[in-house]
């Protein structure tokens, strides 16, 4: 006959194994409603471009609507902040570029830990990036730009995406390289940038195909100089590097990450990783990088750990970049 205490024990233990079992259900029925895609920069610019281009064949991949979510300020550091801090559930990520690992030097103050506080889903892309000035600037090649800047100086102004901004460390590279401070001007992200310097308010940019192939192709908005990587770029071969116009070494392309907040569960990193591989194989995503002048992260860079062990030697390369040029952003 059964006893009152294998009653209480079997069901104390069916309990049990129902506690047990009830994240893993949930990990394997993972996603059931919309994930947010956390973009730290505004509408238009280069990072939304590539969150948007993604957000579809991840989406399809995931079975679930991927919905791009622009969280701007502070130099692109509101939005990691805020996915650092949001449930580890997977239905909130971030994708960041190269800002993950230039933040630590530039701050005093930062709210979370590029190293610490995130999984890593896996590496996206490299974009190299482009030196423009307004249409109607006056010099029309590379070594008149320079006898231009060298002259003026102050008076020339260079535009950036903000503080902390990729386009912000490609002007301080610039500028270093060529001797002369300019008159730099930060903007709440690259497409209000963008949008300034071909209505002339501007003088100079430097930002990324993403978003400067469009209108450099059409060739009538903007004036180029020249492409920040050691060679030409297939779809603007005639644009020449600055590095064999003589800024040697110059060699600046901007790489993209996706993260989510630490302790996701690895069921739920493993699919979005899958989605993300999936979503870079996918035909519309390669004719559209391809042209925007970029090429898609390798193999081995677009797994959790290679994107950690990437984004650590960033952190190292940048911040003693960012120290030897004393530039703080608080």
């Amino acid at each position: 006959m059964t006893t009152f205490k294998t009653l209480v024990a079997a069901s104390a233990g069916a309990c049990l194994l129902a506690l047990h079992a009830a994240p893993a259900a949930a990990q394997a029925a993972w996603p059931d409603k919309p994930v947010t895609l956390v973009v730290p920069y505004s509408a238009g610019g280069p990072t939304d471009v590539v969150a948007r281009m993604l957000a579809i064949p991840m989406g399809k991949s995931l079975g679930q609507t991927v919905v791009v979510e622009n969280t701007v300020g502070a130099g692109g550091t509101i939005a990691p902040a805020r996915v650092a801090k949001a449930a580890p559930n997977g239905y909130t990520l971030l994708i960041h570029h190269m800002g993950m690992a230039t933040a630590p030097a530039l701050y005093k103050k930062l709210n979370y830990d590029p190293l610490k506080d995130f999984e890593y889903i896996g590496q996206v892309m490299d974009v190299p990036m482009t030196l423009l000035s307004r249409k109607d600037f006056p010099a029309n090649n590379f070594r008149e730009l320079l006898a231009h800047v060298k002259t003026h100086k102050d008076k020339v102004t260079l535009a950036n995406a903000g503080v902390g901004a990729v386009s912000q460390l490609c002007g301080l590279l610039f500028m270093n390289q060529i001797g002369v401070q300019l008159t730099t001007v930060p903007y709440k992200g690259a497409g209000p940038a963008l949008n300034d310097l071909m209505g002339g308010q501007v003088d100079l940019l430097c930002d990324q195909t993403t978003q400067t192939a469009p209108v450099i192709k059409d060739g009538n908005r903007v004036k180029v100089f020249g492409v920040t990587t050691p060679r030409r770029l297939p779809s603007l071969g005639d644009i020449p590097t600055l590095d064999e116009q003589g800024l040697k070494g110059f060699d600046v392309k901007v790489w993209h990450g996706v993260y989510a907040p630490k302790g996701t569960p690895p069921a739920v990193l493993e699919k979005l990783n899958t989605a993300l591989r999936a979503a870079l194989q996918d035909d519309m995503v390669k004719h559209r990088l391809a042209e925007l002048s970029s090429e898609i992260a390798p193999p081995e860079k677009q797994t959790p750990e290679g994107l950690r062990t990437h984004l650590a030697a960033e952190i190292d390369k940048w911040g003693k970049v960012i120290r030897a040029a004393g530039v703080q952003a608080d």
